[in-house]
């Protein structure tokens, strides 16, 4: 719901749908275009009753309203018309406060309703959810009412308790009251708060703030002005002192950090816990003032870090320990001095930690080369890890461009790890090698390969690091890392490949760029088949925006060819699958050849093996393009004419032309042979290719018309031959539908009176004022002389008068002067001029050109022929069906109008008739009509005005237009398959059919379901119902055949045999005869029972199939023969192929028990046969 509704019965239907859909569990409405009544959409409240008495029911239509979910809530409220902003005269919900309520329901989500109350006050409600709900509220009464302003002064600190955490007390408090709250800033001196919105919402958002004003004023704050320097002594270690006042006193304390620079302390609270607070900490800041004294120390800077500890815990711990405060310099100072702060007997202590700190950890450098580094880490860490591990406090950095490796950490851990990285360093000098080669740069990428490949390869194989300075850098030097022969391998592979670049070919193939696309394949997928077929062939495509046609080869000269050749071919046949054809088809047509869901036009590309493209149902386009092999494009092509022809007596000639005369039969831009298939009822004509040389030219279209065309299209050819010229003349484009005239009547007596044809500027045509002449000379002539004869009449302006009764002059003005704007369109622009309304005149004045100005009096006074003859007939049709019956915003009528030429009025609505008692069933599609006509409703009763005979033939067209109901008797059980995934099957069918299908709820188990649409349609709906039943009841007996289920007694030692290898022959049985096979689960009862389901006679040969297997291995013996353990493997053979081959010779083969439980030293090999003639060994 996204509209703005004004409170009429149609927008309240609309809110309460969610309801609808409620009380029917899902199924669809019954009757769409059901209008509730009055008192259905506005019901009378409750009567009110005593204050304890509970026991009452919901009074009236009330009743059957259910509960709102929880999720979703309604607002009303009203807006005096004092205080209404927009006040405007126009119609009631189509001012400035429609436009307003869209934009908010946009803005949040919310559904508004307006409704004007006999005060001419504003009741608006709101639903939705109560976040979009608020945001509404606040909207409306900010943008539809108008606003008021007051001031609240608090005192300054409490303004950040209206404000809130992240402004959202704030927020919460402007929603709750739809006002908007401006407090000042914080450098701003004023304490006062301005409240903007209604009297009410100001009321409410002051009473608030007063609130929390006087919450805080019962808290109080302190603030203590103390040295920095005694804070530590003052929070304590780790805190603790500070903690433990605050626990005691209840007061809040904020001590600065020791970053800040700040000598103040604050304690929040109630004001007795604040005072004790402060008593407590300025006794403690007086007894450290007092007693402490200070020593100073210079440590070095590097040290200090030392003493701090991570996250300052070792000056925690020394004042923990000692009491004594350390105070270090800034990181960003470069003084070395530390001052110790405390009593004189703790300062020794405290100073002998501070120096032990100090030097609790050594810093040490081992020198390695930086190419080193890396091996020194190891592999994902591998070599260092050892070390840290083994010493956790030791941290190693390595730099990177730096031959030195730095550790710090306690000084025993240092001395071990820096002779642990010192062994390494000396171990891998022994073993590892470095060498440096020198390839020019142009040739680095080619090195390196797509994705790093080749030096993937490389590093991969021969265990190396190998360093390809970036382009940036224009180095050619490569350097080569790791073990001194790999490094030589690497080195030698790297110049081989730098070599045989320099004697590569580079070959550029020309490549039209709109086959480039289709070389390289979605995603890429063909090219990296011809690049694996040729990888040492480097194929390089032009960027698409340099819209070039040169493909790069790169490679050994021989690949280079061999790849150019098979790229050329590759090409050969893109080009002749890139063939098309485009073939003219009536629009109506091109649904019935996309067929259902697709089907036709499917069909037709998989056996012609083509891509079809048909035009956008928007689209005025009626071409589709056919695009493949030519054989192909024809055979898709044909049978796509096949399909037209079936549908509409489509006759196609071929009209032989010379092809000399093809482009001047087209004329320039198409228009005359586009003018040519317009006056032939829109005959298709197609002339062959340019430079193709053939002289075919196609007429498909309608058997008359197409015959009409050819005629013409000769004639035009011959007066080309014989001599044919070509004029131009202008005229305005409003004089161009009077030439034309009605019916194209004028234009075709200068035609059959000169022989000449004349063509004006179609509506795409940038000239829009041009006409062409075409014919013979003399031809031309005579049309010219009289086309410019009639503009210089149009041309020519005067003034006329007629007498019209002014009982007529409504019909002319009504509808913003439609009539008279018609009149002005077809008869070159003349100007027709009515008294003013109030004037008592009947003389009506016409201005124009002489010729429209006779032809338009002419026109006005067939009018008042047709007014004077008509008549006003009746229809009565229900009241539920006029939304129906008049369309999609008015189309359907409106198109009646147009087509019989009459006006239809409809009713106003008639809210108090309560519901409708006597419903359609069974498809009875006159039982209301009929029932009407003896006591018709003024509300049922549609007014159509006009000559007699269209009244009567526009009566029809309208009652052909009521939707009827029928019932079609599905079994409930297929109820859920006729719906289909989320609703898919039955749209799709109501779309298809152009019906509403209503299936009943479950637990109705009601077989009935309704079709309502137009008389035409639902035959066929009912129809496609029963053919899906159809379908879905034999599929259900396909399922109960399928489900025949055979049990056969297998003995289980025969099970894996008949499984075969990876399951292999039970799967070929599975597949031979389309049954399920299961053989039984280990711990099952009955390990000899097999099942077979399928069709029962799949069932048996599948059967037959196993007991035949059973049979063949019944019919097998097995023999045991000792052997010593010691020939086994001789016996067996690299990987089997010994005892494969004895095997395969005397058609012998191990049981399962051999691979599965293998043989003991001394066991038997077992063989099994079943024509055991002698012995195998």
């Amino acid at each position: 719901m996204s509209s703005v509704a004004v409170l009429t019965p149609e927008s309240f239907a609309e809110h309460r749908s969610g309801l609808g859909d409620q009380e029917t569990r899902g199924g669809v409405p019954e009757d769409e275009a059901y209008i509730p009544t009055y008192l259905e959409a506005f019901p009378p409240l409750p009567e009110k009753g005593t204050p304890g008495d509970k026991s009452g029911e919901p009074i009236g239509a009330w009743s059957k309203i259910r509960p709102i979910k929880s999720s979703v809530i309604t607002q009303v409220f009203h807006v005096p018309l004092e205080e209404r902003r927009y006040k405007d005269n126009s119609q009631f919900g189509e001012g400035e406060e429609a436009k307003v309520c869209l934009d908010i329901m946009q803005k949040t989500g919310a559904h508004i309703e307006l409704s004007l109350a006999k005060d001419q006050g504003l009741s608006i409600m709101v639903t939705g959810k109560l976040d979009s709900v608020m945001k509404a509220r606040k909207e409306i009464v900010a943008r539809l009412q108008t606003q008021a302003s007051a001031t609240v002064t608090i005192p300054k600190e409490h303004h950040r308790f209206v404000i809130g955490k992240n402004g959202e007390k704030l927020q919460e408090l402007e929603l709750k009251t739809a006002t908007k709250i401006n407090i000042p800033r914080p450098d701003d001196p004023s304490n006062q708060i301005k409240i903007t919105g209604t009297k009410e919402g100001i009321e409410k958002s002051r009473h608030e703030i007063l609130l929390i004003s006087a919450e805080q004023d019962k808290r109080a704050v302190e603030r203590i002005n103390l040295e920095k320097v005694f804070h530590p002594f003052i929070a304590g270690a780790y805190n603790k002192v500070v903690q433990e006042i605050m626990q005691e006193t209840g007061a809040r304390i904020n001590i600065p950090p020791p970053s800040i620079n700040k000598d103040e302390i604050f304690i929040t609270g109630e004001k007795e816990p604040v005072a004790q607070a402060g008593t407590r900490i300025r006794k403690i800041y007086e007894d450290k003032k007092r007693k402490t004294t200070t020593i100073s120390v210079e440590v070095k800077k590097s040290q200090h870090k030392y003493i701090i500890g991570p996250k300052g815990n070792t000056l925690q711990e020394i004042l923990d320990m000692t009491g004594v405060s350390v105070e270090m310099p800034s990181l960003e100072s470069s003084s070395e001095t530390i001052i110790l702060r405390g009593e004189p007997d703790k300062l020794g202590p405290a100073l002998t930690q501070v120096y032990a700190k100090a030097k609790s950890v050594m810093v040490a450098e081992v020198t390695a080369p930086a190419w080193l580094h890396r091996f020194i880490i190891g592999k994902k860490g591998q070599n260092i890890g050892r070390i840290t591990q083994q010493l956790p406090k030791v941290h190693i950095e390595f730099t990177d461009g730096d031959d030195k490796i730095t550790l710090e950490g306690p000084t025993e851990e240092v001395e071990i790890a820096q002779t642990q990285i010192q062994d390494i360093i000396n171990d891998l000098l022994t073993r590892m090698d470095y060498t440096e080669i020198t390839v020019e740069q142009k040739y680095h990428r080619h090195l390196i390969g797509k994705n790093g490949a080749n030096i993937n390869r490389i590093k991969e194989q021969y265990k190396v690091s190998v360093r390809i300075p970036p382009d940036n850098e224009k180095s050619h030097l490569i350097r080569i890392e790791g073990e001194p022969q790999g490094v030589q391998l690497a080195k030698k592979e790297l110049l081989e490949m730098a070599i045989r670049m320099e004697n590569e070919r580079t070959k550029d193939l020309i490549i039209e760029q709109r086959l480039h696309r289709s070389i390289i394949g979605q995603k890429g997928e063909k090219i990296k088949e011809v690049r694996d077929k040729f990888p040492e062939v480097i194929i390089n495509f032009p960027d698409p925006v340099q819209k070039s046609d040169i493909v790069q080869l790169r490679g050994p000269k021989n690949e280079v060819e061999k790849c150019g050749k098979f790229l050329q071919k590759v090409i050969a046949d893109l080009i002749e699958n890139s063939y098309s054809v485009s073939i003219p088809i009536f629009k109506q047509f091109h649904k019935n050849i996309i067929g259902k869901g697709g089907a036709n036009i499917k069909k037709i590309r998989e056996e012609t093996n083509t891509k079809i493209d048909l035009p956008t149902e928007n689209s005025n386009s009626e071409v589709i393009l056919i695009t493949g092999k030519k054989a192909n494009c024809e055979a898709a092509r044909d049978r796509i004419l096949a399909i037209q022809r079936e549908l509409a007596n489509i006759k196609e000639v071929d009209v032989l032309i010379p092809a000399k005369l093809h482009n001047s039969l087209i004329g320039a831009k198409g228009r005359l042979v586009r003018s040519l298939m317009e006056e032939c009822g829109g005959v298709h004509i197609h002339f062959p290719s340019e430079g193709s040389g053939s002289d075919k030219v196609t007429i498909r279209g309608p058997v008359e018309e197409v015959e009409k065309a050819r005629k013409q299209l000769l004639q035009l050819a011959e007066e080309k031959q014989i001599n044919n010229c070509t004029v131009e003349l202008h005229a305005k484009p409003e004089y161009h539908k009077f030439l034309i005239g009605r019916g194209g009547g004028n234009i075709r007596r200068v035609r059959d009176r000169t022989g000449a044809r004349i063509i004006f500027p179609a509506a795409d045509d940038r000239d829009q004022e041009l006409i062409t002449i075409v014919g013979k000379e003399e031809a031309i002539k005579q049309a010219h002389k009289e086309l410019e004869i009639l503009i210089k009449n149009l041309d020519n302006v005067i003034e006329d008068l007629m007498i019209v009764d002014p009982k007529y002059h409504r019909h002319f003005v009504a509808r913003r002067g439609q009539v008279l704007r018609e009149i002005a369109e077809e008869y070159g622009g003349v100007t027709v001029s009515f008294p003013r309304t109030g004037v008592q005149s009947d003389r009506v004045v016409l201005k124009g050109a002489k010729d429209c100005v006779e032809a338009a009096k002419r026109r006005i006074q067939e009018i008042i022929g047709d007014l004077e003859a008509q008549v006003t007939l009746e229809c009565v049709i229900p009241q539920r069906f006029h939304r129906a019956v008049m369309g999609l915003k008015g189309s359907k009528v409106q198109q009646i109008t147009r087509d019989y030429d009459v006006q239809i009025k409809f009713p106003e609505r008639d809210e108090s008739q309560g519901l409708d008692l006597h419903p359609q069933e069974n498809g009875d599609m006159n039982s209301d009509l009929r029932e009407s006509e003896h006591t018709p409703r003024k509300c049922d009763v549609i007014i159509i005005s006009g000559r007699k005979e269209k009244c009567e033939a526009a009566r029809e067209a309208l009652l052909a237009l009521v939707p009827v109901t029928v019932d079609v008797e599905v079994p409930f059980d297929l109820h859920r398959y006729i719906i289909g995934q989320k609703g898919s099957g039955i749209r799709k069918m109501m779309e298809e059919y152009e019906v509403n299908i209503a299936v009943p709820p479950p637990e109705q188990q009601s077989d009935v379901i309704k079709i309502t649409g137009l008389a035409v349609n639902l035959e066929r709906a009912r129809a496609g119902i029963l053919e899906r039943v159809r379908e879905l009841q034999a599929e259900q007996e396909d399922r109960a055949l399928r489900g025949f289920k055979l049990i056969m007694s297998v003995d289980p030692k025969y099970h894996p045999k008949i499984i075969g290898r990876k399951g292999a022959v039970i799967s070929q049985i599975r597949k031979d005869h389309d049954v399920n096979i299961q053989f039984p689960d280990k711990g099952d009862e009955n390990q000899d029972m097999i099942s077979i389901t399928g069709y029962e006679r799949n069932t048996e040969s599948a059967k037959d199939a196993i007991m035949k297997i059973v049979a063949d291995l019944e019919e097998m013996v097995s023999e045991d023969i000792n052997l010593d353990h010691r020939v086994h493997a001789r016996i067996i053979g690299g990987r089997g192929k010994a005892v494969r081959k004895i095997m395969e010779e005397f058609k012998v083969k191990p049981p399962h028990s051999v691979h599965s439980e293998g043989l003991s030293n001394s066991r038997l090999l077992v063989a099994e046969t079943s024509r055991l003639t002698g012995p195998c060994f």
